[in-house]
């Protein structure tokens, strides 16, 4: 039987000097001298069995189980034992049992009277009492380890293993008390003992139940990783959460209810199938990646060569033609790897900060030649800006030629200032021009008999619409007089613009 009490409450082992009983399956009138009975009616000194059931000691009396007496060792003879002590109450187990005129100590149950053995001598109430109290014993385990089996967290193959043992105890064992009510208790145990393990089975296969729904939430998890397009996978972030997954599925394994072997080998193989494609996948993307890496490196140092020998030139506007050419033709190349990228673009860079750097200096210089050109052009620009405006053509138009003669001969202006100025200057060529179009237009006979005959004919027709609106104000008819009105008005408006047309064309 399994020890279920501590070490501090166990009773004190017996002195040597007590005793063993002896069991009825010795002879008793050869290992030991009979008790004095002179002083109890053996006949009378066994009661009737009380139908209460015995009270539970407490756990401070359970022995040991070394201390619970086996028959071997009671067959042993010995002194006379230690009476029990004076609180101890064993009377209501001893009230199963009787000593005879023989000293031979029975005890009572459903199926009759058998012999327990004796305790030479002892008094018969010592005798009862001393196997009263192994009885109470044995009831006391098989009370604890009914509290055991309450206890939840106590598997129920560890009540079971110990009832087996107090069963062997209790058949094997030389006591006085209610052993139906033991056996009684020992069935309640036993009974319990099985609906605890249903319970715990029905636990296990609940568990299992969301075990395998786990199991099957990592596997399906790896199996949508693996089945994303190739285009739209993201390899790192992917190739991170598959190894979660993995991690997760040693955990699970190690921390929840395990599955059945078959259920458990085939979600496995799903598992494993589907990281192995996406490592197929993973492996062949990166092999066709370093394949489009090289062609790119291998493109890339051909532009890397023609740009290094450009780097020299002093054709600078052709040139720099050329490294625009070369840098849309690297965008169009593709990427290397990242390490040979990095190296390729540094030497490219390099050759290309190599020209542009000489181009600059040369501009530099001439940028500062510009700035005195600047200077005779700025001058000549307000020349010119006092034609305007024009007053007098002709004398405008050969001042003007003689401001762009010597605009030209000037030379060059600073980049930063060249469209400033220049533009400044267009506007006082076109201010000349517009002058000598409009003087065109108004000497051109044609044009101005044009705008006269326009005059002519709608003064007609402003004549024509006055008499219709005065008949129609004689009629009094307000339709009449509202339309003639408006297209009187609109003939007069426009009258007006060919009058202004006539004038600035005929004079």
């Amino acid at each position: 039987m399994t020890d279920t009490t501590n070490q501090s409450e166990q009773p004190e082992q017996e002195t040597e000097s007590a005793p063993e009983p002896v069991t009825t399956d010795v002879d008793t009138t050869q290992s030991a001298p009979e008790p004095q009975a002179t002083d109890v009616d053996t006949t009378q000194s066994a009661p009737e069995p009380q139908a209460s059931v015995p009270p539970v000691p407490k756990p401070s009396g359970i022995p040991k189980p070394s201390a619970i007496p086996t028959p071997a060792s009671m067959a042993r003879p010995g002194p006379r034992p230690v009476p029990p002590a004076a609180n101890e109450d064993h009377s209501a187990a001893a009230a199963f049992g009787r000593v005879d005129e023989n000293g031979i100590v029975h005890v009572r149950t459903k199926e009759g009277e058998r012999e327990v053995g004796s305790f030479p001598g002892a008094s018969p109430e010592e005798a009862l009492t001393y196997f009263a109290r192994k009885y109470d014993e044995l009831y006391a385990s098989a009370v604890l380890l009914e509290q055991r089996l309450a206890q939840p967290e106590v598997p129920s193959k560890d009540v079971n293993d110990a009832l087996k043992k107090l069963i062997e105890q209790v058949e094997a064992a030389a006591v006085v008390g209610d052993l139906d009510a033991l056996h009684a208790k020992l069935d309640e145990i036993q009974s319990g003992v099985a609906q605890k393990r249903n319970l715990e089975q029905e636990a296990r296969a609940a568990a299992k139940v969301q075990a395998t729904t786990e199991r099957e939430a990592i596997v399906a998890a790896a199996e949508t990783i693996a089945d994303q397009p190739e285009n739209k996978i993201q390899w790192k972030q992917s190739g991170a959460r598959m190894r979660e997954l993995l991690d997760e599925w040693k955990q699970h394994q190690r921390a929840s209810t395990r599955l059945d072997r078959d259920a458990e080998t085939a979600l496995w193989q799903r598992f494993s199938t589907a990281r192995n494609r996406f490592d197929k996948a993973r492996r062949t993307h990166f092999a066709g990646l370093d394949a489009v890496h090289g062609e790119a490196k291998a493109a890339k140092e051909r532009l890397i060569e023609e740009a290094e020998r450009l780097s020299t030139s002093t054709d600078w506007s052709a040139t720099a033609g050329a490294f625009k050419r070369l840098m849309d033709e690297w965008r169009h190349a593709g990427r290397a790897s990242r390490s040979d990228d990095d190296k390729l673009w540094a030497r490219f860079k390099a050759a290309q900060d190599a020209f542009f750097g000489a181009k600059d200096a040369v501009v530099a210089a001439e940028e500062e030649q510009f700035r005195g050109n600047l200077g005779v052009k700025e001058g000549l620009l307000s020349e010119a800006e006092g034609l305007v405006p024009v007053t007098d053509l002709e004398q405008s138009k050969v001042a003007l030629r003689s401001i762009q003669d010597r605009w030209d001969a000037a030379g060059k202006v600073p980049r930063a200032d060249m469209d400033r100025i220049e533009k400044a200057l267009r506007r006082v060529e076109q201010a000349v021009r517009d002058a000598d179009e409009k003087r065109w237009k108004s000497s051109n006979p044609e044009v101005a008999a044009r705008a006269q005959g326009m005059v002519d004919q709608l003064e007609r027709a402003v004549s024509d619409l006055e008499s219709d609106l005065a008949k129609a104000q004689s009629s009094g008819n307000e339709a009449r007089i509202r339309k003639a009105q408006e297209s009187l008005d609109a003939r007069r408006a426009w009258l007006e613009q060919a009058k202004s047309a006539a004038n600035e064309y005929g004079g």
